[in-house]
């Protein structure tokens, strides 16, 4: 006779990975399917933190919790390639903002059809109602975490939402 094994509880990490890592494959898949294939998923996060209105790399790197050489490097690449571009800062004239540019907003428009796509094909795997219950616990736990979700994390300007 063998004992009986402990249920397993699921762990968060795994079930938030997951279905990340299969959202970001076919977000870097659209991407290069819309013509954007200088975007890589190292760029994703400036992408989503960078405010509407633009800010600076140490702001930046703060919020994605990395360097601001780092920031600095993917910053360089996608000033580079015409995604971003550097302007003096109306605050502080000796510091600049980086902020996106038309083609850096078609990288946040195309990521955002990508993912209404994706987010519409569980919907249509789970039902319209487990997913919109997931949806709501997810934002549940935003607010539980301190993270005031307002439908978008940089921004997008309102007429392109």
């Amino acid at each position: 006779m063998t004992a009986e094994q402990p249920k397993r509880v699921a762990l968060i990490g795994t079930l938030l990975a997951v279905p990340n890592h299969e959202l970001q494959r076919r977000v870097q898949a659209g991407f290069a399917a819309a013509g954007l294939p200088e975007i890589r998923p190292a760029h994703n996060a400036i992408f989503q933190w960078l405010p509407a209105e633009g800010g600076r790399v140490t702001e930046l790197a703060e919020q994605i919790g990395t360097t601001k050489q780092a920031v600095g490097y993917l910053v360089d690449y996608l000033e580079e390639h015409g995604f971003l571009e550097r302007v003096p800062d109306p605050r502080d004239g000796r510091a600049l903002i980086v902020r996106r540019t038309e083609k850096g907003w078609r990288v946040n428009q195309t990521a955002r059809r990508l993912v209404e796509e994706i987010q519409a094909d569980w919907a249509e795997q789970l039902g319209k109602e487990p997913m919109g219950q997931l949806l709501d616990l997810l934002q549940q736990l935003h607010q539980v975490l301190g993270f005031e979700y307002s439908g978008r994390v940089g921004g997008l300007p309102n007429d392109t939402s």
